[in-house]
C-alpha cells in the first residue's frame, strides 16, 4: 500500500529576480513499511524533498498524496495537524529543550495532541525504554551523551506511533561507533514494521536501507532497490 505518492513535483523559489529550480520534476511512491534513504551532494534538491515530504514546504507544481490525502496546497495550520499527528523527525542536532529533561522532550508532541497528562507521560516512558533510555528520563540533554541525546530524538518521535519516520543525517553528529549503534536501533525501528525514510549524504549510513533514491539537479537520477549489505542483530552479530 502506497503511503507516499508524488506526481511531478517541482519546487521554484525566489531569489531576488532570479528563479531557482531547487526541484525539476519528481515523481516516486513509497509503500507502507518501507526503507528508504535519499542521497544527493549539495544543492541535489534532496533537501527539499526532504521537506515537502515531511509537510515542512508545499510543492510550486505537482500532487503529494501522503496517506490518500492531497497535502500539495494546504495550509501552515492543516500541514502542522499532519506533522503532528503522522510524521516523527529525527534531525542531526537532536532539536531537545536543554531545560526539559527527557522524558518531557518526549512528551511534547502528546502535548500538542491533547492527550491528558497521565497517558502521555506512560507513553513517553515507553518510548524511552524501547529506545534503551529507561534509566535516563529525568536527565536534562547536557547529561547525556551525543548517542542518548539521538536516542531521545528518536523516542519522540517514535511516540505518537507516526505513519513514517523521517530521519534527516542522523548520525550526523556522532561518531561512527555511536553512529552505527543509532543505525542498528533503526533497523530494529523497521523490523518492527516502521515506514522509515533517511536522508544522508554518507553511503555506508544509505546502506543500512533496502531502497535508495539518488537526487541530482532537482531530478531523481537513481531510484535502487537493495538488499541492506549491513543488517545489525540483536546479538550483535551483522548480516552481510
Amino acid at each position: 500500500m502506497n503511503i507516499i505518492t508524488i506526481e511531478h513535483i517541482a519546487k521554484i523559489y525566489q531569489v531576488g529576480t532570479e528563479e531557482v529550480h531547487a526541484l525539476a520534476d519528481v515523481s516516486l511512491k513509497i509503500d507502507k513499511g518501507e526503507y528508504v534513504a535519499i542521497m544527493g551532494p549539495s544543492g541535489s534538491g534532496k533537501s527539499t524533498l526532504m521537506n515537502i515530504l515531511g509537510c515542512l514546504d508545499t510543492p510550486t507544481k505537482g500532487i503529494y498524496n501522503f496517506n490518500d490525502v492531497n497535502v500539495s496546497q494546504m495550509n501552515d495550520n492543516e500541514l502542522a495537524k499532519i506533522r503532528n499527528k503522522e510524521i516523527g523527525f529525527v534531525f542531526q542536532t537532536f532539536n531537545l529543550l536543554a531545560r526539559s529533561d527527557a522524558l518531557h522532550n518526549v512528551e511534547l508532541p502528546l502535548i500538542y495532541a491533547g492527550v491528558p497528562s497521565y497517558d502521555r507521560k506512560e507513553r513517553a516512558k515507553e518510548a524511552l525504554a524501547h529506545v534503551g533510555l529507561a534509566d535516563r528520563m529525568h536527565h536534562r540533554p547536557n547529561e547525556l551523551s551525543g548517542g542518548q541525546r539521538q536516542r531521545v530524538a528518536i523516542a519522540r518521535a517514535l511516540v505518537t506511533k507516526p505513519s513514517i519516520i523521517l530521519a534527516d543525517e542522523p548520525t550526523g553528529n556522532l561518531d561512527t561507533k555511536t553512529g552505527e549503534d543509532i543505525m542498528a536501533l533503526f533497523n530494529e525501528i523497521y523490523e518492527q514494521g516502521n515506514t522509515i525514510i533517511l536522508v544522508t549524504h554518507e553511503e555506508y549510513i544509505a546502506e543500512h536501507a533496502e531502497r535508495i533514491l539518488r537526487i541530482r539537479d532537482g531530478l531523481i537520477e537513481k531510484d535502487e532497490h537493495v538488499k541492506a549489505r549491513y543488517i545489525p542483530k540483536k546479538n550483535g552479530e551483522s548480516k552481510i
